[in-house]
């Protein structure tokens, strides 16, 4: 990796994702012109949400495979590529689940069609079409993310081991956001809940499944899937954690979202629980008043933030976050992987675990 390059960019990861999905969509998106041409804004918003985000699963596909022995070409890019469309997938429908407005600095996927559908006058509600038309698209990408796996054109006894992990991942991932559903519904509970979401929800199918996913193609012995996942779990948490703060505290310029947005959303992260449990009756009360509300103004945010940091719960999370990338760089430190994955894996411990990211 070349000095100044960013881990994401090492062998221009970003630019062949990108030029994969383009190739993938060129492909895919004639069928949907073929069935109809009323199909064309479904096309249009996978096509403006898939020109952005930060390709942290593919890399760590890939670099899994590399990691692992496996040679650089454009059949393991195109496996790890099809993440991206499973990504597109849950970011949909959690957009759905959370209700929110906006995604990579777009409107979100359900507001952009009921939006559509408001302009054109039509029939019922635009907010039950937007929703309706936003599930449907999510599921199209979960789809097509098997289909670009399945195709990628490695040897097939590769694919079906790589299948293998996908298929946990997939079924991880959709119980982990039942589990934050339930926890919104629920009101939130203890901190270790929070972290059973963390886990499940995010650090799996961000980080450690994903390298799995790279060691299942290339054939890895078990004691690599066991040193991924030393290095993967603890720093998809962190990853998480680093996430639920800038939800609260980040730059809308850098997170694409609102100020606050996971506070008007009522977002049940471990930030909020550890406030939740240190806090006084007064700042309980204020938690209660304004968590969720989604008319939460500026005043509104920025009280939530002050009971945040008051209660420690800011510095909890940050110590937290701390010793989980700690724990992750010491077993990557003691992983018998080929030594260029090593350099890149430990540049992508710091970028998803950057305060800026």
């Amino acid at each position: 990796m070349t000095t100044g390059t960013s881990p994401l960019d090492a062998e221009d990861l970003r630019v062949r994702v990108q030029k994969r999905l383009d190739d993938f969509l060129a492909q895919q998106l004639p069928v949907l012109d073929d069935v109809s041409p009323d199909l064309a804004p479904l096309s249009e918003a996978l096509t403006d949400l898939l020109r952005g985000g930060k390709r942290l699963r593919p890399a760590f596909a890939y670099w899994g495979w590399r990691g692992a022995g496996g040679a650089d070409c454009e059949e393991a890019m195109a496996a790890a590529t099809s993440l991206e469309l499973l990504q597109a997938c849950a970011l949909i429908h959690d957009d759905v689940m959370d209700g929110s407005d906006t995604r990579r600095g777009l409107p979100a996927a359900h507001r952009r069609f009921a939006t559509l559908h408001r302009g054109n006058e039509w029939l019922g509600s635009p907010e039950a079409f937007g929703v309706g038309a936003a599930i449907l698209l999510g599921d199209l990408c979960l789809s097509w993310a098997d289909e670009l796996l399945m195709s990628c054109g490695l040897p097939t006894d590769a694919v079906m081991r790589g299948k293998r992990v996908y298929d946990v991942m997939r079924t991880e991932l959709m119980a982990g956001q039942y589990l934050d559903l339930l926890e919104q519904a629920m009101g939130g509970g203890s901190e270790a809940r929070a972290m059973r979401v963390v886990r499940f929800k995010s650090a799996k199918y961000t980080i450690e499944r994903p390298l799995h996913l790279g060691a299942a193609l290339a054939g890895a012995p078990e004691e690599t899937f066991v040193a991924y996942s030393g290095y993967g779990l603890p720093l998809g948490e962190a990853f998480q954690l680093r996430d639920d703060v800038l939800g609260v505290f980040g730059d809308p310029a850098q997170t694409g979202k609102p100020a606050g947005d996971d506070l008007r959303e009522g977002k049940r992260t471990v930030l909020v629980a550890a406030a939740v449990e240190a806090s006084s009756p007064a700042q309980a009360a204020l938690i209660r008043r304004h968590l969720g509300d989604p008319a939460l103004d500026a005043t509104g945010v920025a009280a939530l933030r002050e009971v945040i940091t008051d209660t420690g719960a800011l510095g909890h999370v940050e110590r937290l976050i701390d010793a989980l990338t700690d724990q992750c760089f010491r077993a990557l430190g003691s992983a018998d992987i080929d030594d260029d994955a090593r350099e890149v894996l430990r540049g992508l411990a710091h970028a998803a675990t950057s305060r800026s990211m």
